[in-house]
């Protein structure tokens, strides 16, 4: 097995590469001491699916360049094929700005082809490949060299089974015509927005029950101090002070040393230096903050006056329909989406794209009171009313 650790030996793999179909592409990397992902190794495999050739690159190579990489990322002629890419695009974004385009993602693949919700790697491996996974590598350092020979095993056969799971679903997806489905989701992986972290959004992601306009303003600016220092820092958030110590603050409002120092949540480095001082100038910042730009909730944080039975309903109609397609009803519908039909919000992605084919258009006709549920045995009927 090949460990590519030169430019131009990746430019040889790479250029190789762009004479076939395909790609297959898997990622290691470290995220529990850092902020951003530590990318560690590359994993890549061509046809055929039998005895293609397949490399590992080492990215910590010293004067390895990813540049060859990239420009396959770029080469439209050639599908470059994940399985749940997201976070392997996260890193590829993170660090040069880049896609693989154009993109096939199997687990996504997967769930429209009736293998259940977020499917994993090892389960199609075993249903589609007909072979077994030796995972004990999964959680080593993959930082550390020299690799074993077993982490390097573990590694490669992430993308040569790959193989065989993409051309099985690519034909299923032609089949049954659903190629387009597919696209519509890897549109949304292909989105940078889906990774780009704003210090001044940080605050959306903490759960709290309280809706005080004050309130939340100090959390916004608890949460954008803590996210812009830790990707200044590159650290992990959780290092800096966790969500219950941010609403602690929140509520303690500390405005000296002395006040910050009785926290019972906030960890001992939270409570000197530049953290404290940012924890500080963050509270005064929330309490200065007029109340015309105080923090609006989102829609769907405030209570929605949800119709329950309603929403029970369409939980049936959900589970009908993806039983009918064979398509994952988690990738049909959220319990968020249907919640806020229920509520009588349209603003909801079940409602667009291909979920209204599959799913939407009855939802909004039982909604409607429009369509009513029969059941017979096991099986849900759609009834005009």
């Amino acid at each position: 097995m090949q460990t590519i650790t030169t430019t131009e030996a990746l430019a040889e793999f790479c250029a190789k590469a762009k004479t076939q179909p395909y790609v297959t592409v898997d990622t290691e990397f470290l995220r529990e001491r850092t902020y951003w992902s530590k990318l560690c190794l590359v994993q890549l495999a061509i046809p055929p699916a039998k005895d293609g050739e397949a490399v590992l690159v080492d990215p910590l190579a010293e004067g390895l360049s990813l540049e060859p990489l990239y420009d396959l990322f770029r080469h439209e002629p050639t599908v470059k094929v994940f399985h749940a890419a997201r976070q392997d695009l996260e890193i590829f974004f993170t660090e040069a700005h880049v896609f693989p385009t154009p993109l096939f993602d199997t687990q996504v693949a997967a769930m429209v082809c009736g293998f259940g919700e977020q499917v994993g790697y090892e389960t199609l491996v075993k249903k589609v490949a007909r072979q077994q996974l030796d995972k004990t590598s999964r959680f080593t350092d993959w930082s550390r060299r020299p690799l074993t020979d077993a982490q390097k095993t573990y590694a490669i056969a992430d993308v040569t089974h790959l193989r065989v799971i993409y051309e099985f679903l690519s034909k299923e997806l032609q089949k049954s015509g659903r190629e387009d489905w597919v696209q519509e989701e890897v549109g949304i992986l292909l989105n940078p927005e889906t990774y780009i972290t704003r210090p001044e959004e940080a605050w959306l992601r903490v759960k709290t029950r309280t809706t005080s306009g004050r309130f939340l303003a100090v959390v916004r600016e608890l949460a954008r101090f803590r996210e812009g220092f830790a990707q200044n820092k590159n650290i992990p958030r959780s290092r800096i002070f966790k969500d219950d110590a941010l609403l602690e603050l929140a509520s303690t409002k500390p405005t000296t040393i002395d006040e910050l120092n009785k926290s019972r949540l906030l960890l001992r480095e939270g409570r000197r230096g530049d953290i404290a001082d940012g924890i500080i100038a963050a509270v005064k910042a929330g309490m200065e903050c007029r109340p015309e730009d105080f923090p609006q909730v989102p829609d769907e944080d405030h209570q929605l006056q949800v119709n329950t039975a309603l929403a029970d309903l369409l939980r049936v109609l959900l589970k009908a329909k993806s039983e009918e397609t064979g398509v994952a009803a988690k990738l049909i519908a959220s319990s968020s989406d249907l919640d806020r039909i229920a509520a009588g919000k349209r603003d909801v992605p079940a409602l667009t794209g291909w979920r209204q084919e599959v799913f939407g258009r009855d939802a909004l006709r039982l909604a409607k009171g429009e369509l009513a549920l029969t059941a017979s045995g096991a099986a849900v009927r759609l009834v005009p009313v």
